[in-house]
């Protein structure tokens, strides 16, 4: 009787590198082999996958997967559309799109967010006002998604032009099919106007960035969650430990979710998702709503 076949990771990206991160989780996750492909293009990936499943026979090609990186959500979500497309029964592979850990990270937000109101606020995401600062960047639109998706009534920031977050949202609107707003937070007083009616504040700006200061915070009459990815001093969020975990920020009566903390349920769930991929016979398609949902069942 024949060994069974290794577990084969095929990674593409359209970036200059493969991401080290990305490798080693696969790895630690139970893969066998990883091979790169960088500088990938849309138009390329048909016959990376055709090229996969076909190589492998009907008991190989469950054995066989393949992640896609990135930093583009778009674009990440396009090759997915575009892989799945390209499969031939019976011999499909399973995909899982997370360009640089944004569609992991965002999962993990909104699952950590939604377990805070329910054991302090009851309910979930229904009719809750979520507003996202950083919106623009990978993080920011997917948790906007997720948001929106689950009922919440989401509204971008915009911390520059309201035209770059206007077009972000008209954007996620038409392909997800969500209704995404957006207002002007572009100075203090403005971020200080937002605040007072939102009931989550998501601060998903770039590493190093004060989004909020605990006085913004502290003054809002309707502020629940603060959730904040950046744990790079200064983090985004003033007042908010970057191991807080559903922690009452100092002063307020505000809970907050800090970047390490938010890091730790991301790393459970990529590992996971992984696995998900590894197990049975049956092939995946996962994006950042899989792994919201695979978060959320962790969590419950």
């Amino acid at each position: 009787m024949s060994a069974e076949k290794p577990y084969v990771l095929h990674f593409i990206t359209p970036a200059k590198n493969a991401s080290p991160f990305d490798v080693n989780m696969a790895y630690d996750a139970g893969y066998d082999a990883i091979a790169p492909y960088t500088d990938v293009q849309l138009n390329e990936v048909t016959g990376l996958v055709q090229d996969a499943i076909f190589s492998r026979g009907p008991r190989g090609v469950w054995r066989t997967g393949m992640l896609i990186g990135g930093r583009d959500i778009d674009l990440a979500m396009d090759m997915l559309e575009t892989a799945k497309k390209s499969m031939i029964p019976p011999f499909e592979i399973s995909v899982f799109a997370d360009p640089s850990g944004a569609f992991t990270t965002a999962g993990a937000m909104m699952a950590v967010v939604e377990r805070t109101l329910k054991r302090n606020f009851g309910g979930d995401l229904t009719g809750r006002k979520v507003s996202i600062f950083g919106a623009t960047g990978p993080v920011g639109g997917c948790t906007a998604v997720i948001a929106a998706k689950n009922g919440a009534k989401v509204e971008l920031i915009a911390h520059r032009a309201v035209a770059d977050v206007k077009e972000k949202a008209e954007a996620y609107n038409k392909r997800y099919g969500t209704n995404i707003g957006y207002a002007d937070g572009s100075t203090e007083e403005l971020k200080q106007k937002v605040l007072q009616d939102t009931d989550i504040a998501l601060c998903c700006a770039a590493a190093g960035v004060r989004v909020l200061t605990l006085a913004q915070i502290a003054a809002s009459p309707t502020l629940k969650v603060v959730a904040d990815v950046n744990a790079v001093p200064p983090t985004g969020a003033e007042g908010v430990g970057v191991m807080a975990d559903g922690a009452l920020i100092e002063g307020t009566n505000v809970y907050g979710h800090g970047a390490l903390a938010i890091g730790n349920v991301k790393y459970q769930v990529q590992q996971n998702l992984f696995k998900k991929m590894l197990e049975g016979q049956a092939h995946v398609y996962l994006d950042f709503l899989s792994a919201f949902e695979l978060a959320r069942r962790d969590l419950a």
